[in-house]
């Protein structure tokens, strides 16, 4: 079915190739609430809510998906992190869109455009003025409130640092302006980090934000727990980590994980199996604590970050020049969960996965540790960053499919710092409803559409909250 018509390129049945999956998706996802339980959005920025009026700011500033595509395309560092102006940045992507076909950024583009400024036109240099001041003239009046209510954005969970002091999550759960509740995730990359020249100064930015001077491992466990405790206090109900390299489990004492974090903080170095020991301490410590509070606890694993050591001098960290990674998460997996579920201290749990090739890995992994207590306990999550497109969707969805309950999964998150990026749910959703009636059409599954209606009810919204229980 075709899915071009003379008014542009997204229509009701984009992505979707039979009569069974457009009666799915229109009449059991379509108009569904989102709850996006991983992102990056700025809390300041909504509590603010202040109109982001510039369709450069809001799509270009903070997008590597998009810088990747712009450099790949030939398009100069000046008009894509550099000095050029918003306009000038903005033609040089519209230049870039044709360009995308096949690329899920094709895709995202146009549904974002449709969504939230009903433009069917297709971007290019030759529409781009007057979509320019088209999209302007909208976001000129439309605040990040505004935004997300427009796209029934019921909850997002923001990702932040141990240190934060969480005002504008405060500012906004006090406020009654808001259609969507907006929660902080406890983020711990950087408790992790003990081997760089940085820790020691972060340990005295985590003191101060619990009024503690951290001189021993007890002081920063106080501090870490203290921390937690507040987080719950303002919603917090997840917990992530994402470092990108290899991670391991390895035998400790307490006794010698106080050594080595006094040894660190005398300003000496580590070896690497002192840093692995503290690490394997600090992982299960803080299950434990997940498991205490009743939280999730999410895992992003799998990416091989700053490869471009030019681009990261020239741009700063997150330049986009992260990629796929090939390290063995098996072992650490198995190891950690089983810790944990050793003592009862498993906590509800997410992986993200990034390499593909290790999509079954991590599928029969979470299978190893589901419990009856918790239906859907440990999640293999969403195709992630370089996998959140039709084919990397597709996989996952397969491979969970084939190795755990499809049925029982919490679906689809953004993981996005874009206010306009909540689109991707409906994209999600299509590619999720065009699979089922793919099954049906093999004789694969039931030709019961209200049957499959409510698994896709389930997969899209349902299972999230249950899942999450925010209102607790």
């Amino acid at each position: 079915m075709s899915v071009i018509n003379s008014q542009g390129f997204i229509t009701d049945n984009f992505l979707l190739q039979s009569k069974v999956a457009e009666e799915l998706y229109h009449n059991y996802a379509k108009d569904l609430p989102i709850i996006d339980y991983h992102n990056h959005l700025s809390a300041q920025k909504i509590a603010e809510n202040k109109p982001i009026e510039n369709i450069t700011e809001a799509w270009l500033k903070e997008d590597h998906y998009k810088w990747r595509g712009m450099r790949a395309n030939g398009v100069e560092e000046a008009f894509i992190t550099g000095a050029a102006t918003n306009k000038e940045k903005f033609l040089k992507w519209a230049y870039t869109v044709p360009y995308t076909l096949r690329n899920p950024l094709f895709h995202w583009t146009h549904l974002e455009l449709k969504r939230y400024f009903n433009i069917d036109k297709i971007l290019q240099p030759s529409t781009a003025e007057v979509i320019y001041d088209q999209v302007n003239s909208i976001l000129a009046k439309k605040t990040p409130s505004q935004l997300l209510e427009q796209m029934k954005v019921e909850v997002v969970c923001t990702t932040d640092d141990p240190c934060d002091d969480l005002q504008y999550h405060k500012q906004i759960a006090k406020s009654n302006n808001f259609y969507t509740k907006v929660l902080p995730t406890f983020r711990s990359d950087e408790l992790f980090f003990i081997q760089k020249k940085s820790f020691l100064v972060y340990l005295s930015k985590l003191g101060a934000s619990a009024r503690i001077k951290i001189n021993t491992l007890d002081d920063f466990l106080g501090v870490i727990d203290a921390r937690i405790l507040f987080f719950n206090n303002n919603g917090c109900r997840l917990s992530d980590f994402g470092v990108g390299e290899a991670l391991r489990i390895e035998d400790h004492t307490k006794e010698e994980v106080m050594s080595i974090f006094n040894k660190r903080v005398k300003g000496k170095k580590l070896s690497v199996t002192e840093v692995d020991k503290y690490r394997s301490f600090l992982f299960i410590y803080l299950g434990k604590k997940y498991h205490e509070y009743n939280w999730v606890q999410q895992y992003h694993l799998g990416p091989i970050r700053n490869n471009n050591s030019l681009l990261v001098q020239e741009v700063g960290l997150d330049a986009g020049c992260d990629s796929i990674g090939d390290f063995p998460m098996a072992d650490f997996m198995s190891k950690l969960f089983n810790q944990l579920n050793s003592n009862n201290q498993l906590a509800k749990t997410i992986t993200y996965n990034l390499n593909p090739a290790q999509n079954e890995v991590f599928a029969t992994m979470m299978g190893n540790f589901q419990n009856a207590d918790i239906p859907g306990k440990m999640q293999w999550g969403s195709g992630w960053w370089f996998l959140d497109q039709k084919d990397g969707m597709e996989k996952q969805l397969n491979a969970l499919s084939n190795m755990g309950l499809l049925s029982r999964f919490v679906g689809m998150l953004t993981d996005s710092r874009s206010f306009l990026s909540f689109p991707r749910h409906e994209y999600f959703r299509r590619i999720l409803c065009n699979l089922i009636a793919q099954d049906i059409k093999e004789g694969l599954v039931p030709n019961d559409v209200e049957f499959l209606g409510k698994m896709v009810q389930d997969i899209c919204y349902n299972n999230a909250v249950n899942y999450f229980n925010f209102n607790a």
